[in-house]
């Protein structure tokens, strides 16, 4: 075969595939309108097989406009459809505005079962509990006086504390409980009785207790009584409760003014207890006793602490 030949069928066979080129690009377009009606970019001008850049727009800004327009009237419909399951436009720097009580809500702060200022207020206690009172010592009113005590060594410690009522208040004896207890093998009557002159030296040598060493001795001394007690009534609780028949005495004090100081009852506690060999238990000191150990109620008939005793004292030995 020829040079001349060979070049003509050469550009014939270019012919005819630039010609079956060309007419694919046209049924692809033809189709690619109707499947993407709205927006089809295009990154180059000619379209071909090998380098073909689609993509989807669902704005009405394209970058094609000739591809937006619709053909038939199939295509309308389409290009309708479309823009009506389109999202909304979302407009830069405006928010969706809050319901108004999801506002108003979040203005006060307001939170589900949050109490409100009309809720409550201050506890009423009874009129020695000032705003001055230190915290221990409402805490002990709070917490302690006049519940109701039937456990040997808490009675124990309560008459030990009473005692001390003669040098100090109640305020500076329930600052120094903690180590009272710590000294006293917490107010154990088996422990300390058996306590000798080495301890009675090391706890009235320490000065954070400041208790002189008869008042060492007299604690010792009454733990070795309760003793002998609890050996003859089962427990010194026994003994104790004996005397308001094992239920507490409920009083209706509405002023400080009518809170006695010592009662016959005391007295009459104070006289046996003396004779049984208990020192520092004079007719105060046993009502104070008395008082904090719950065998009398006298808190205050408004203070808040006085029905929770009362009920307590109503039904002894349920508490514990």
């Amino acid at each position: 075969m020829s040079r001349a030949s060979v070049r003509k069928n050469v550009l014939e066979t270019n012919r005819y595939l630039n010609e079956k080129d060309k007419s694919s690009q046209s049924f692809l377009s033809r189709h690619l309108k109707k499947i993407y009606p709205i927006g089809l970019n295009r990154s180059n001008s000619s379209l071909s097989l090998s380098s073909l850049s689609l993509s989807l727009s669902l704005s009405q800004n394209s970058n094609d406009s000739s591809l937006t327009e619709p053909t038939s009237p199939l295509d309308h419909k389409i290009s309708l459809a479309l823009r009506l399951i389109r999202p909304p436009e979302r407009r830069s720097g405006v928010t969706a505005p809050f319901p108004r009580n999801v506002r108003s809500a979040q203005n006060l702060n307001i939170q589900p079962g949050s109490p409100t200022p009309s809720d409550g207020g201050e506890l009423r206690r009874c009129n020695w509990i000032t705003k001055s009172s230190d915290e221990v010592y409402v805490s002990f009113h709070d917490e302690c006086w006049g519940v109701p005590v039937y456990d040997d060594r808490q009675l124990f410690e309560l008459l030990a504390m009473s005692g001390m009522l003669m040098d100090y208040n109640w305020t500076e004896i329930l600052k120094r409980k903690q180590l009272y207890r710590e000294a006293f093998a917490e107010f154990d009557p088996n422990s300390v009785a058996k306590m000798g002159d080495a301890e009675v030296e090391e706890i009235s040598s320490n000065k954070a207790m400041m208790l002189a060493e008869s008042r060492v001795r007299c604690i010792i001394d009454n733990a070795k009584c309760i003793l002998k007690v609890a050996g003859e009534f089962g427990s010194f609780s026994n003994y104790m409760w004996s005397y308001v028949n094992h239920k507490p005495t409920i009083n209706r004090f509405k002023h400080p003014r009518n809170v006695p100081l010592r009662t016959p009852k005391a007295e009459v506690i104070s006289k046996d207890l003396q004779r049984r060999g208990f020192r520092f238990v004079g007719p105060v000191i046993v009502y104070s006793f008395m008082q904090a150990a719950g065998l009398t109620i006298d808190h205050l008939v408004d203070c808040y602490r006085y029905d929770e005793c009362t009920n307590l004292a109503e039904r002894p030995w349920r508490h514990i």
